[in-house]
């Protein structure tokens, strides 16, 4: 994949040149979307000063402005638009958004949607730390999407960790000073959570009630990485018929979910979750590998091929799409042996 290709009109050094300290950040990602020094070509280093406050506000920064990044790649190169909720919010209420792509819910039999894990990290990064240090082709959710269109899928990128606003982070972001700021009394309320998302899992049914569960697509899947294996479940439970019938497909990743305890012991909910879902676990063992009883075992679990958690989502890629693929169309063949066959009536 040409990084450089996807996004020509739009560089990470813009985003640089407009925070206060460009000097400090003379990055940019290359071609293959790794995150370099344009002057040395080496990878990011946390030390850049005898400061821990300061390295640590820089870092915040750098992590600041790749999701700025990152979800202007959503847009321009990706072609999703950002969907603020909740819908009847007005303009000056703070507001949570996801990604959908354009007629999602209106033009395509499938529908996708991708459920990141918990942290600082927003909507399209499977993991922040891991596009600083490993590109972002691994720690984007943007070779999901792409592989998505290109099955002419419709897209839902959910932003499950855009709980609240942090009004001192926010300050900071607009200067990198390493002096506390005195000015500001400690009384004030400084996070103020968004309504209808103050949560991963309020979010995520938000999202289902108001846009995925009206979709035209026959067909949903969700990609559940960490926490949104545990989000999904929960969604599942709140939500069980309508999730039963739309849902055909659930790839869990490293899923933190626990099904005996989150469906209370229901032996329906877990013979859907065996039947529909499947789970990939980070593990040495060759990809798709089953892992048998090594982990919990509440559906198939396979392996990534690879221990390192921060990198299970981008090994198990093309796994997780050849097995969304074939389950689409095991849904599909179901679907059409249960349809009626349509006869001629005798009668006029």
């Amino acid at each position: 994949m040409n990084w450089f290709q996807m996004n020509e009109d739009l560089t990470f050094r813009k985003l640089i040149t407009g925070s206060e300290c460009p000097e400090r950040l003379k990055y940019d990602f290359n071609r293959n979307g790794e995150l370099r020094h344009i002057d040395t070509n080496e990878p990011f280093v946390f030390n850049y000063q005898n400061s821990y406050d300061g390295n640590h506000k820089r870092y915040q920064l750098l992590g600041h402005l790749i999701t700025q990044y990152v979800y202007e790649l959503l847009e321009n190169a990706c072609k999703l638009q950002k969907i603020y909720i909740p819908t009847d919010a007005p303009d000056n209420e703070l507001r949570s958004f996801f990604f959908m792509s354009e007629n999602a819910l209106t033009n395509c039999s499938t529908l996708v949607v991708l459920l990141q894990d918990k942290g600082t990290f927003r909507a399209g990064q499977w993991g922040q730390k891991t596009i600083i240090h490993e590109g972002l082709q691994h720690g984007s959710q943007i070779p999901f999407i792409i592989m998505a269109r290109k099955c002419s899928w419709g897209v839902i990128v959910l932003n499950p960790n855009d709980n609240f606003i942090d009004l001192k982070i926010e300050q900071e972001h607009l200067s990198l000073s390493e002096k506390e700021d005195s000015t500001c009394p400690l009384q004030l309320p400084w996070i103020v959570p968004k309504r209808d998302s103050s949560s991963p899992e309020e979010h995520t049914t938000y999202v289902w009630d108001h846009f995925i569960s009206k979709t035209t697509a026959g067909n949903i899947a969700f990609i559940a990485h960490g926490y949104g294996g545990l989000v999904f479940i929960n969604l599942l439970m709140q939500r069980t018929l309508e999730v039963m019938n739309k849902v055909y497909a659930v790839a869990f990743i490293d899923s933190t979910h626990h099904t005996l305890h989150q469906t209370q012991g229901s032996s329906q909910m877990q013979a859907w979750i065996w039947k529909h879902c499947r789970e990939w676990v980070s593990n040495s063992k060759p990809l798709d590998k089953s892992l048998g009883f090594l982990v919990k075992v509440d559906c198939p679990t396979v392996s990534t091929g690879i221990e390192k958690y921060s990198l299970a989502p981008s090994s198990s890629l093309q796994s997780i799409f050849r097995y969304l693929k074939n389950a689409l169309k095991v849904s599909t063949k179901q679907c059409l042996t249960r349809s009626p066959i349509a006869t001629r009536s005798k009668k006029k």
